[in-house]
């Protein structure tokens, strides 16, 4: 369980560092930081892909939950049946 846990938080790292350098506007904030400067253009995208961060680890969250849950409900079963 360890090791699972070790690789998802690699993953996440990776993914976040990996995020660092995408572009992630719409079409009116592209169109917006076109009229800004460079470090400000820079600023916007930094703080779109921060407000992403909360909703997708929230969905994380609610997925690995979800995941232990069915694995308990699954060994609680195992066991009766033996």
């Amino acid at each position: 369980m360890k090791k699972f846990l070790l690789g998802v938080l690699m993953v996440a790292i990776g993914l976040l560092l990996i995020g660092i350098d995408s572009q992630a506007q719409c079409s009116i904030c592209t169109k917006t930081a076109s009229d800004l400067n460079p470090d400000a253009a820079r600023s916007l995208n930094a703080g779109i892909l921060y407000l992403m961060i909360t909703p997708l680890a929230l969905v994380g969250f609610i997925g690995w939950r979800w995941w232990v849950s069915n694995k308990q409900d699954e060994d609680e079963g195992n066991a009766n049946h033996e």
